[in-house]
């Protein structure tokens, strides 16, 4: 039996999931009956629209949107002809988000040649939707949400579990207190966003210069603490020193002027007898002495 056009677009648009279709330019050519119940918005609203244009604003577990740069499923898919599925958040016409699973295929021609994409959206069940929003409640209680480094919660955390590792197998590790040296004088002068961009500057250097097996975390305001695997005092001092220098000869960009900092660093490895408090209290004593010895260096201890 013959389907005419119009059937499979009855079809489609009365299918449970919401479905839409882009051009190669991401532009939405068509928008079905379930889209619109699921996100609240209707075809009127996307149809012409750029999918990038803060529609549905596709969101993953880790709070990034994926509608724009190169992580964007669609245009993925569209580029290399493989299919995609994955779980995000979609942006709801009213405000709120919507937990929802999507898959993403292309959009032929008759002659095979791909002229777009589809995706195919649905909510997804209470127990899924619950754990996405677990993981996102730990990411936010974590995470500083400035530096995107780990924060005091989970710095005590990693602590904690390295104290009992020390504690079983007797491995070695240390820690660096750091504090950016005169950090009040940059939030009073050139005002609080510059100072957001020094920590957000001091924070990528530590990343970017990291072990892969050590930890940078913002333990508050300008101060941050490193866990530093495997080491004696020799390493971790080198270690130290080398992110100060990094620090020092490095700025960020204010208004045609180049600012710069220093850290002051605490430097101390686990002993025997350390809990977590015990451990940080003694590193940021060690830093303090950094600062009464001038700033810009490293004690140890």
């Amino acid at each position: 039996m013959d389907l005419k056009i119009g059937s499979f677009e009855s079809i489609i648009d009365n299918l449970y999931d919401g479905l839409y279709f882009v051009n190669c330019d991401r532009v939405i050519t068509y928008w079905n009956k379930a889209a619109e119940r699921i996100s609240g918005f209707t075809a009127e609203d996307v149809v012409g629209k750029s999918c990038s244009d803060h529609i549905l604003t596709h969101v993953d577990i880790d709070g990034d949107n994926i509608c724009t740069g190169s992580c964007c499923p669609l245009e993925a898919t569209i580029l290399d002809g493989k299919p995609r599925e994955i779980e995000l958040y979609i942006h709801h016409k009213d405000g709120h988000r919507i937990p929802v699973s999507i898959r993403v295929t292309t959009l032929t021609d008759k002659d095979g040649s791909i002229i777009g994409g589809i995706e195919l959206f649905s909510k997804i069940n209470d127990q899924t939707a619950n754990e996405l929003r677990v993981k996102e409640l730990e990411k936010l209680a974590l995470l500083d949400n400035l530096t995107q480094l780990p924060n005091r919660n989970y710095i005590k955390r990693e602590i904690g579990s390295r104290l009992e590792q020390h504690k079983r197998y007797n491995s070695a590790f240390g820690i660096l207190f750091i504090d950016i040296d005169n950090f009040k004088n940059i939030n009073d002068f050139y005002g609080h966003i510059t100072g957001d961009d020094t920590l957000k500057f001091v924070a990528n250097t530590f990343v970017a210069n990291a072990r892969p097996f050590d930890l940078y975390g913002r333990w508050g305001g300008e101060e941050f603490i490193a866990i530093i695997h495997n080491v004696n005092i020799e390493d971790l001092e080198l270690i130290g020193n080398r992110l100060r220098s990094l620090i020092e000869s490095s700025y960020i960009i204010h208004e045609d002027e180049k600012l710069f900092v220093t850290i002051s660093i605490g430097a101390t490895l686990i002993k025997d007898n350390d809990n977590i408090e015990s451990l940080i209290k003694r590193a940021d004593a060690l830093m303090y002495k950094s600062k009464a010895s001038g700033r810009n260096c490293l004690t140890s201890g």
